[in-house]
């Protein structure tokens, strides 16, 4: 099983403020490279609700780059891959909407325009609730909520356990 497991944090309500992503690569059912970067989030704007969610506050990417120059190495990790995200409705608009906000394609990705979604899957499993938390709790699997890359971790573990696989070495 092969698969990139992605998770953002926004530093505003608008999904093109990207301040953090966490991404996960899976191969052959095994967690193979883990990447996470602060990204500096349009003019380095924060809401204070969002600062409360991640943590992450205008100082810590005051000094960072922003998604465009940061996009090399993420699409690197993605390019031609299969996507899962835990809400992927949210992850895909955020990454769509900053690129388009930074002048980039995301056909260039060769990506699916849907992704698997492990929301939905514990849902048709009967998790209520199936929020990313409740599923981790209910499968013992550690996580440190709204960091990008433990997020994106759990989101592979469950997409992993939900296929049967179980291997889950870094």
């Amino acid at each position: 099983m092969n698969f990139t497991a992605i998770d953002f944090e926004t530093a505003t309500g608008h999904p093109h403020s990207a301040c953090a992503v966490g991404i996960v690569t899976v191969e052959d059912g095994i967690i193979t490279e883990e990447y996470y970067t602060l990204i500096q989030p349009p003019e380095n704007e924060y809401w204070y609700r969002n600062i409360m969610v991640h943590g992450i506050k205008p100082v810590e990417t005051l000094n960072i780059p922003t998604f465009d120059t940061l996009f090399p190495e993420i699409h690197k990790r993605l390019f031609g891959k299969k996507i899962v995200a835990h809400n992927e409705s949210f992850d895909r608009n955020v990454l769509a909407k900053t690129m388009r906000y930074y002048g980039l394609y995301y056909d260039e990705l060769e990506i699916a325009d849907k992704w698997e979604c492990t929301v939905k899957i514990y849902k048709a499993k009967g998790y209520k609730p199936a929020n990313l938390k409740a599923c981790c709790d209910r499968n013992n699997i550690q996580l440190n909520h709204h960091e990008a890359l433990s997020d994106a971790r759990a989101c592979a573990k469950l997409y992993l356990l939900h296929d049967g696989q179980v291997t889950m070495r870094v």
